[in-house]
């Protein structure tokens, strides 16, 4: 099987990651890509360890990589979508705008 199209080819995920924390640093990282790993006493064994088994978080932290270093991208998954996303309830939708309109100011 060939890598020519994978510009992740050969990079390990140790030195991929290494080198997000050098350009971002661990705060902005976790920022980021918020996972418990990178925002609660983050190391870069127990990151790995995160990363190997939990694929959703290690496809992150490599689009991340190949942003950062200006490579091509992969196209992104369509996300699914949340029920209540799908079909948002009425008090729902008056709440929102009750607590909307306190933030900005406005009357209903």
């Amino acid at each position: 099987m060939t890598q020519t199209n994978n510009p992740l080819h050969g990079i390990k995920l140790e030195n991929l990651l290494n080198d997000l924390v050098d350009h971002y640093g661990w705060e902005e990282l976790g920022q980021r890509i918020d996972i418990r790993c990178f925002n609660h006493d983050p190391s870069i064994k127990s990151s790995l360890k995160f990363l190997r088994k939990t694929p959703w978080a290690r496809e992150k932290v490599e689009y991340l990589y190949l942003k950062m270093n200006k490579l091509p991208l992969p196209k992104l998954k369509p996300q699914q979508e949340l029920p209540a996303a799908k079909t948002p309830s009425s008090s729902k939708n008056q709440r929102s705008s009750s607590v909307n309109a306190n933030i900005w100011g406005k009357s209903e």
